[in-house]
């Protein structure tokens, strides 16, 4: 059997237990044809990049699947009827992620932090560029316009 990692948003006016619910009835379908599920994260409410069918937050749940093509195809057939689901995506890897996802892990554990410093980039006093004087008030040029 081959493995997927499938993605799937569900609407902002559902409740966490409403998602759950889903949840089960998607894993439901899965070991009904043959499948195992491996992995549930509940990623939790999060703003979207735009607003899908008048959505500007979703819930959004990430499975790690087992299972048979025809399983997989039922599920998301099922999605695309169901009016709860904005949307969904599932992607075949060769394996699955141990651990957390990169969604579920903390932001200390991320890449950023092991940029190191990166020092003043404002080089001169006063913050102003290095090799440039400051500004002189205008009263101060001679030959300005009065």
């Amino acid at each position: 059997m081959a493995l997927y990692e499938h993605v799937y948003l569900a609407r902002q006016d559902a409740s966490a237990a409403q998602v759950e619910a889903l949840t089960e009835q998607f894993k439901n379908v899965i070991t009904a044809g043959g499948g195992k599920i491996g992995k549930v994260e509940y990623w939790g409410v999060k703003s979207l990049a735009y607003r899908i069918r008048k959505n500007r937050k979703a819930h959004i749940t990430l499975l790690n699947i087992e299972a048979p093509a025809a399983a997989i195809t039922e599920m998301e057939r099922q999605m695309g009827i169901n009016e709860d689901v904005l949307r969904f995506m599932t992607v075949k890897v060769e394996a699955h992620e141990d651990g957390p996802s990169a969604m579920m892990r903390k932001r200390e554990d991320s890449d950023r932090d092991d940029r190191g410093d990166r020092g003043d980039r404002r080089g001169g006093p006063g913050g102003m560029p290095s090799g440039r004087a400051p500004r002189r008030p205008r009263d101060d040029i001679e030959g300005g316009m009065n």
